[in-house]
């Protein structure tokens, strides 16, 4: 892999990163909130990953001689949680139905936590090798004095 390429995937999994952190911190921030604009408790949103092929030339050649397809990560789409509400017992709570229970976000902090502490080693992980890239091309030219 040459030194673009390993810059380009690297820079695709921090872009990828900076969007899983931003919808774990909406998650965290609307783990309370019952009343949406759409109507109901706020929905927990995850993304959906994919690998796409990179494209260069020495990517065609590394793809020929070891039948390996160099990849970078990207969104391809962003869901809702479909899971349920969690019902919990507030009768004087405003959003409370007949019953007194009132449907809560089907967000876990806990799990969300979990995930940004991934979501935060997995980024720290790419920055590492973006410094590691920069590193040995760096000492590549310094070969050529």
């Amino acid at each position: 892999m040459d030194f673009f390429s390993a810059m380009d995937v690297s820079s695709s999994a921090l872009t990828v990163g900076r969007t899983r952190m931003n919808l774990i911190s909406s998650n965290l921030a609307n783990a309370n909130t019952t009343r949406t604009p759409e109507g109901g408790p706020y929905k927990r949103k995850d993304a959906i990953f994919s690998a796409t092929p990179l494209e260069s030339r020495f990517d065609r050649t590394l793809d020929a001689a070891t039948s390996q397809q160099v990849r970078k990560v990207e969104v391809a789409e962003i869901v809702e949680d479909q899971t349920p509400p969690r019902l919990q017992y507030e009768p004087a709570h405003p959003d409370a139905n007949a019953q007194g229970y009132v449907a809560m976000p089907n967000v876990n902090t806990v799990e969300e936590m979990a995930d940004m502490i991934g979501a935060t080693r997995a980024y720290e992980a790419n920055v590492t090798a973006v410094q590691a890239s920069k590193s040995m091309a760096m000492k590549t030219l310094e070969i050529g004095r």
